[in-house]
């Protein structure tokens, strides 16, 4: 019983996420793809998580990036409203 309500729990956090990344997809004008091809030419390597989320700075709405190389991961975040590098740091985890 506590796995079948853990499970519904998890489903619905998954659908309640994904509709709020349709939500936020139709409001930018560059594509995921169009900002991966952004993020990968910022910093070459390996993308190990990406995501479209509200953040402060530029439009307001970015797509931010983890990309891998070479034993460090790069933090590429693009405004998902004209396609600018808002951000190229290396990751510390600390986040």
């Amino acid at each position: 019983m506590l796995v079948a309500s853990s499970l519904a729990l998890s489903v619905a956090a998954f659908s309640a996420m994904a509709g709020n990344t349709e939500k936020l997809a139709a409001q930018a004008h560059v594509s995921m793809a169009q900002a991966r091809a952004i993020a990968l030419e910022t910093s070459p390597g390996k993308i190990v998580k990406e995501e479209l989320e509200k953040e402060p700075g530029g439009s307001g709405l970015r797509y931010s990036f983890d990309i891998s190389a070479g034993g460090v991961v790069h933090e590429i975040g693009v405004d998902a409203k004209d396609g600018k590098v808002l951000e190229n740091a290396i990751d510390d985890g600390k986040d």
